[in-house]
């Protein structure tokens, strides 16, 4: 029976390059994204991401088999809070009941290889807490500063979004109902969101230094959907709780043996 998937962020990026893998393999894609996309939503708002849940319950006939949660941003702006964590984390509860009916569901969503560099403490504690009013408070703070305390914003939510995938998954609502949940930390990749800042030799060189990848340096999108695809597909079933790096060696370069 064909597959069917849910993926945000499904307009550009690695969102796009995963909806089209999977197309290409006959499986349905449920699009979600601002704009050119099934459902069109803005997961800054609580009441947007109430809707998605509806409208993918509409159009899915009320069941899916895997969400792949991509959508999110990469600026210095109270925003990218709202959506790399909050609506990421909207997005996998709030369609999880959706994937009561599949034989083979499952979940993933994206953090970055970011998440093991400076974050801040109190706006990572205060996504840990739930309290998106903090964190937006806190956020619009750091924001003032875009060059340098802005720049912590991002890092902040993906490190954060990590350690919810580890602490959920294992879970009765995850691990317990036989889902998976996982998550993909990708490098450099060049998708529209880096195309400022690989334009130039320059900037290309600065991106390299911030993230060192000697295995074939930056990557296309669809190297992070290749690892999405899997994921979320029917071969992975004891994969759980894992934040996988794509990442061609940075973490390895950054970390070494720190983390054993």
């Amino acid at each position: 029976m064909t597959r069917t998937s849910v993926v945000t962020g499904a307009a550009s990026g690695i969102g796009l390059a995963t909806k089209l893998l999977l197309e290409s393999r006959g499986e349905r894609v449920i699009g979600v994204d601002l704009r050119d996309a099934d459902i069109q939503v803005d997961l800054t708002s609580a009441d947007d991401r109430a809707r998605m849940v509806e409208e993918v319950r509409n159009a899915s006939g009320g069941s899916i088999d895997a969400i792949i949660a991509v959508a999110g941003l990469a600026l210095p702006i109270p925003a990218t809070a709202s959506v790399n964590y909050f609506g990421m984390v909207a997005t996998l509860e709030g369609l999880r009941p959706l994937l009561a009916g599949s034989d083979s569901p499952r979940a993933v969503g994206v953090a970055s290889f970011a998440s093991i560099g400076p974050v801040d403490d109190q706006l990572t504690a205060d996504f840990t807490s739930g309290d998106e009013a903090a964190a937006l408070a806190r956020a619009t703070e750091l924001a003032a500063d875009p060059t340098g305390t802005g720049m912590l914003i991002y890092p902040s939510t993906k490190k954060a979004f990590a350690q919810w995938v580890r602490r959920s998954s294992i879970t009765s609502e995850w691990a317990g109902a036989g889902i998976p949940l996982n998550a993909i930390a990708p490098g450099v990749i060049s998708t529209p969101m880096m195309r400022d800042a690989l334009a130039s030799e320059q900037g290309r060189k600065m991106v390299a230094a911030a993230v060192p990848m000697p295995l074939n340096g930056f990557a296309d999108a669809a190297v992070p959907a290749r690892l999405l695809a899997w994921l979320a597909g029917v071969e992975n079933t004891h994969i759980c709780g894992q934040v996988i790096f794509v990442d061609g060696g940075g973490d390895a370069t950054v970390r070494g043996d720190s983390t054993w």
